[in-house]
């Protein structure tokens, strides 16, 4: 009697502000109304005003949802199904509202109607109304549901990739990779222009090295039977690329080359890729492939000089460096440009021969000479002339004529406003700053570059001015990060054993303060460096083995890693410690790359 007399005020007082619901239509100022009540959470007042709709009113697409919605919320289950079934009869060609229907019966906890009304949907779908009932199921979260629709929808359509890319968005969310590839391949196969869509794909998706592998494979036989179909090559390369197999992407670039008359682009592109990656064998390979295959073709003169260079990264990153090699290089250098001329193309090559007498051989005099030739070269391009002038202004730095350097540092920020090369001009200013002490003016600079668009530069940066103010804070004189700073200018200047003196020096003279793991740190590359692997090992265990330095332990740990791997070829001790990285240090840089090759060195790769 209660709910009676409770329901009879209700009604009367939304009689009172709603006089006319029926009058004007279902999307008059009272649907508004109900629709405000629900929103607010008011639902027996929006159920009683979609109530006094007329019957076909309450089942209309506008109105079903909202009213629907407020009888859930009530618990009127009954009422609930009864306005479903009386849409589906207004529209019986609308599949979709079987959808809606079960959804109904889910709410009540009844999962066996619920499946029993949506397998009834589906058995009476029609080519037509496929999207519209996966929609419906997607919107209520029921991922499976939709998918057995498009799975439906293809039966229906005969078309094995019918809904191909609607499937694998759906087995990409799910994590269902086996089936994600299958689609991929499917839909690669039968419309190349999928490509890019399907490479996108993969790459949210591949979650593991099982799945490159897998994926390698099943691309590999594609290949193999299927050679007039590039399409399985690119996505190949792709992959390869992606796990950073540069010699089998080279294969794959080769391939690619030929079929596609590129005369060398390909192999080119990935040689860039493997270069940038240092890895230089296959980088060195790539390039010689183009010089060799396309004599006076468009990408053979880059080739002849990305060959040189690289070659020169790899000797200067294998310690100790080898004198005779580099003077090796030189000649190489020069035979370049006897082949290709002294021209704007030609231009780096010159630059490289710069760095490489004045960094590597102390021959600064004839490196001046190099790029004042290129800074005056015809028609050079202002990107090459200001790219000399930061090498020149490296060689004042190096020569310790900071005032000459910062005048060409200087102009260069001047002429590429808010572009990468004056951002890195910039960068150079700040670090001559802070070698000669100015550690404010230093941050003033690095503050800006902190925002730039190269991450590279915006790292560096960062980096750069986290040491300033971590060493200024308690020391505002900042005193020991004065001597560090001056040992850091003697590492820019190759001065190798002058720079381990002054860590040495500064590590007895500042015991215990907050720059002594960035000075073991520094000191065990240097180390490293002139091949005294067990010393730099030693040095780096001084910040691993001691908590209190937890922010560099995960770069110490990586380094000693590095040096087992490259330089000791103890294999076994390296893997060790790259699982050291992997499990002590999870959110670390570096763990990428050690989870990768500690797989490579327990021989995981490519099986």
């Amino acid at each position: 009697m209660k709910n009676l007399v409770g329901g009879m005020m209700l009604g009367a007082t939304l009689l009172a502000v709603a006089p006319a619901v029926r009058a004007q239509g279902p999307e008059d100022s009272n649907v508004q109304l109900a629709r405000e009540y629900a929103r607010k959470g008011e639902h027996e007042k929006a159920a009683f005003l979609f109530g006094r709709l007329r019957n076909d009113e309450q089942a209309a697409p506008n109105i079903l949802p909202d009213y629907l919605a407020a009888l859930q919320a009530l618990g009127r289950t009954k009422d609930a199904e009864k306005l479903v079934k009386r849409a589906q009869k207004q529209r019986p060609g609308e599949v979709a509202l079987g959808v809606t229907l079960g959804q109904v019966y889910a709410a009540t906890a009844d999962s066996a109607a619920a499946r029993r009304q949506w397998e009834r949907t589906l058995s009476q779908l029609t080519p037509d109304q496929v999207v519209p009932v996966a929609t419906e199921f997607q919107q209520l979260n029921l991922p499976a549901w939709t998918t057995r629709t498009y799975l439906r929808g293809r039966e229906l359509a005969a078309n094995e990739t019918e809904f191909g890319p609607q499937l694998i968005q759906l087995y990409t969310r799910a994590g269902q990779t086996s089936q994600l590839m299958v689609e991929t391949l499917r839909l690669v196969r039968d419309d190349e222009r999928q490509l890019p869509f399907v490479r996108n794909m993969l790459q949210n998706s591949l979650q593991n090295d099982q799945d490159f592998i897998t994926l390698e494979k099943e691309l590999l036989t594609l290949v193999q039977r299927n050679p007039e179909r590039p399409v399985y090559s690119e996505l190949l390369l792709w992959l390869q690329v992606q796990r950073r197999d540069f010699m089998g992407a080279l294969v794959q670039a080769k391939a690619l080359d030929r079929r596609g008359r590129t005369e060398g682009q390909r192999v080119l592109e990935v040689a860039e890729i493997a270069r940038r990656n240092k890895d230089y064998e296959n980088a060195i390979a790539g390039y010689q492939y183009v010089a060799r295959e396309y004599p006076g073709k468009p990408y053979y003169a880059l080739a002849r000089q990305r060959l040189v260079q690289t070659r020169e990264d790899q000797v200067r990153t294998t310690y100790p460096v080898n004198v005779a090699q580099l003077q090796s290089l030189l000649r190489e250098y020069e035979q370049v440009l006897t082949d290709l001329g002294r021209t704007p193309e030609t231009a780096p090559v010159l630059r490289s021969m710069a760095a490489l007498l004045a960094f590597q051989l102390g021959e600064q005099e004839p490196a001046m000479k190099l790029l004042n030739e290129v800074i005056a070269m015809p028609r050079a391009s202002l990107e090459v002339v200001d790219q000399a002038k930061i090498d020149l202004a490296d060689i004042y730095v190096l020569r310790a004529e900071p005032w000459e350097a910062t005048l060409l540092y200087s102009q260069v920020e001047k002429s590429h406003k808010d572009t990468p090369l004056g951002y890195d001009a910039k960068l150079r200013n700040a670090r001559l700053s802070y070698f000669a002490g100015d550690f404010k003016l230093a941050k003033s600079h690095l503050d800006i570059l902190k925002q730039a668009t190269s991450r590279e530069i915006a790292n560096d940066a960062m980096q750069l001015s986290l040491l300033i103010t971590d060493n200024t804070a308690m020391d505002t004189a900042g005193l020991a990060l004065r001597d560090y700073a001056v040992v850091e200018q003697l590492v820019f200047q190759n001065k190798v054993p002058e720079a381990l003196r002054g860590l040495d020096a500064l590590l007895v003279k500042y015991p215990g303060h907050a720059l002594q793991d960035e000075a073991w740190y520094l000191k065990a590359q240097l180390l490293r460096r002139t091949a005294d692997y067990a010393g730099a090992l030693s040095t780096l265990e001084r910040i691993t083995s001691n908590p209190k330095y937890d922010v560099l332990s995960d770069d110490a740990l990586f380094l000693a890693a590095t040096i087992q791997q490259e330089n000791l070829q103890d294999r076994a001790q390296a893997q060790q410690l790259y699982q050291q990285v992997i499990t002590k240090y999870p959110g670390s840089i570096y763990v990428a790359e050690a989870r990768k090759r500690f797989r490579q060195l327990r021989g995981d790769v490519n099986q």
